[in-house]
């Protein structure tokens, strides 16, 4: 949350994609004295998946912006819509709010129109790079960046599967990737005998 009269401290600010992972820290250090409030939301690759159960990842995300907006009751919100029907999707949010009179901006790729939202992603991109971090150094593993685009991430699973014959607790087992690597593996593991 910033306040209107400090916005124009955001103008160099874009999309957490577009930046270096040192500018995003450079950034995120600013970003957080500049803020008057901020909220992140951490779910575990465990929580998820039992979210997963009854719900999808939308609904989930939804949720989680309720709470931080009933949270920090600000008076406007711009939120970067996942879904492609942005009023139905503010629709969706306002009625988990406790203020409904909240001014609220509801847009795809906002995150690239709107410097505060470009703000918000490069708190979220740098608290999920530090996790990512702390799970290799735990885990005394590198698997990329847990992005399925990264072949390191996908080699990973792979091989962890193979070893392991189930994925480590901090994966998603509800991630699509994770189906197709399941699905890859066991056509592999079928034996001539599988046929007759």
């Amino acid at each position: 949350m910033i306040e209107e009269a400090k916005l124009s401290l955001l103008k160099n600010v874009k999309d957490s994609k577009l930046l270096s992972p040192k500018k995003r820290e450079e950034l995120d250090k600013k970003l957080k004295k500049i803020a008057k409030d901020y909220a992140l939301v951490f779910l575990s690759a465990e929580e998820i998946d039992k979210l997963r159960e009854v719900s999808n990842l939308n609904k989930i995300e939804i949720k989680e912006m309720q709470k931080m907006i009933n949270l920090l009751k600000p008076d406007k919100v711009i939120i970067d819509s996942p879904e492609n029907n942005v009023k139905k999707f503010e629709e969706k949010i306002r009625k988990g709010l406790k203020n409904k009179k909240i001014e609220i901006i509801c847009e795809n790729y906002a995150d690239s129109k709107y410097p505060i939202v470009s703000a918000a992603s490069i708190l979220a991109k740098v608290a999920r790079d530090k996790e990512i971090d702390r799970i290799k150094k735990e885990y005394k593993i590198d698997f990329g960046s847990g992005y399925p685009s990264d072949e390191r991430t996908i080699k990973f699973l792979k091989d962890w599967l193979k070893t392991h014959k189930e994925f480590p607790k901090f994966v998603r087992k509800s991630w699509l990737t994770i189906e197709q690597i399941k699905n890859e593996n066991s056509k592999k593991q079928k034996t001539i005998r599988d046929y007759f």
